[in-house]
């Protein structure tokens, strides 16, 4: 497997030599496993590894049993392990969130803040068994070809090594190494749907094709390639259809539908801060067509009237604002973003603000990034920023500032939670 593994970690180039990795231990068999390759390769790779152990307050003695046997495999190894301990079903109530979601918000914060401080890499250990039944579990919600690219191998300083093995095969691994791992009694239950696919649909797949997991890798790298191939296509096609007061219908008419469905979900997102639904899509493609209004939100309504394509409406009202930064304070109040100043506030652009490209080391006024950007001009009132006074974060629509990319993985779990699109939806070849 040790082979294996570095091929999938040259192939998609997730470590150079010198890399410091902060590696995500449960103490199950996959992360064990991983830690145990990652060790293998420390002197060929010159790494620095640190290892990461959550503990959400959640299993009682199970819990601590875990986190035990975590601090004693990382000292077996010489490596030093960072504890963090949190009562996740308090503050998923507080949060008004699943505590599923809650966990993850926390295990992401914490490995974001730590890979921050050691200048590092994270290694988490999603197997292929875990994208196929992700693939399995967005098909059966009917999610959009994004949902069938499951789980990337490799996002922004996020690396999944063993994105190419499947979950018999680490088991094997760590018999054969002799390695110790603990079980999550949560995993053997029925009751989580994520459970229902692994033990029962998966099996019966497997017996159709015994390499389901190779096949559906596959098939998820496609679909990766696909949506952003989409994604290129539709901005290219939202550039093109610009016209005074809104979008040209006939420009949309003559697109492929594929093409066309997706700039309209950009749009959306754009215009709304939504991802658009099925319906509002299909709603609005008909309009397109055939004239009429659909109502999107309770603020933004989507009109196509004498062949133009338009979004009425505020997207950014002052009481959204208001709301943003009540959620925002609570937040910060209750750590949840440990990185970010407290003093950040999300608003609207004022003349004065400055735009410091990340990777061109540049600035710019705001108003001339927008439009290298090719923002269209009646929307750039409504797009948020997050600010720490003067200083601009991020900008919606734009991205990240130059200082924004400090807290990068804090914002986006922020724009997650508050549900704002953090995309950067107009394109322009040059904006980069």
């Amino acid at each position: 497997m040790n082979s294996l593994v570095e091929s999938v970690i040259n192939k998609y180039r997730m470590i150079t030599k010198g890399d410091s990795i902060v590696v995500a231990l449960s103490g199950g068999a996959d992360s064990v496993a991983m830690l145990d390759v990652l060790y293998s390769l420390k002197e060929k790779y010159l790494l620095k590894i640190y290892v990461m152990h959550i503990n959400h307050g959640i299993r009682g003695e199970e819990a601590q049993r875990d986190e035990a046997f975590c601090r004693q495999l990382a000292d077996s190894y010489g490596l030093e392990i960072y504890i963090s301990h949190f009562d996740v079903p308090s503050l998923a109530k507080k949060q008004k969130i699943s505590e599923e979601l809650c966990g993850r918000n926390i295990r992401y914060t914490e490995l974001f803040r730590l890979a921050r401080e050691k200048k590092a890499k994270i290694a988490t250990a999603h197997t292929a068994s875990d994208n196929a039944e992700t693939l399995i579990f967005n098909l059966t919600r009917g999610s959009s070809i994004s949902g069938m690219s499951a789980i990337p191998p490799k996002r922004d300083i996020i690396i999944r090594p063993l994105i190419e093995c499947t979950r018999q095969q680490i088991e094997t691994y760590c018999r054969e190494k002799h390695l110790a791992f603990v079980t999550d009694s949560t995993n053997l239950s029925d009751n989580y749907t994520r459970n229902r696919i692994r033990h029962m649909i998966i099996p019966e797949l497997k017996s159709i094709n015994p390499q389901l997991e190779t096949a559906l890798l596959r098939f998820s790298e496609n679909a990766r390639s696909v949506c952003e191939y989409l994604e290129k296509s539709a901005n290219s096609l939202i550039d093109s259809s610009v016209t005074a007061g809104g979008y040209d219908c006939m420009i949309l008419q003559n697109a492929d539908k594929i093409v066309r469905t997706t700039a309209i979900s950009l749009l959306c997102k754009a215009f709304a801060g939504i991802t658009p639904e099925f319906r509002h899509i299909s709603l609005i493609e008909n309009i397109i067509f055939e004239s009429g209004a659909v109502e999107l939100t309770k603020k933004v309504t989507v009109v196509s009237k004498q062949g133009i394509l338009r979004f009425a409406g505020e997207s950014g009202d002052d009481n959204r604002l208001i709301e943003l930064n009540s959620q925002l304070k609570a937040m910060l109040e209750r750590n949840t973003f440990t990185a970010l100043p407290k003093t950040v506030c999300f608003r609207f652009r004022k003349s004065t603000d400055q735009f410091k490209f990340p990777k061109r080391n540049i600035t710019k006024p705001i108003r001339k990034a927008m439009n290298e950007a090719r923002i269209p001009s009646e929307i750039r009132e409504k797009l948020y920023l997050l600010a720490d006074g003067d200083t601009v974060l991020w900008c919606q629509g734009l991205g990240f500032t130059d200082m924004g990319e400090k807290y990068n993985s804090e914002i986006e779990l922020l724009l997650n939670e508050l549900s704002i699109d953090g995309s950067t939806y107009c394109s322009n070849p040059k904006f980069s």
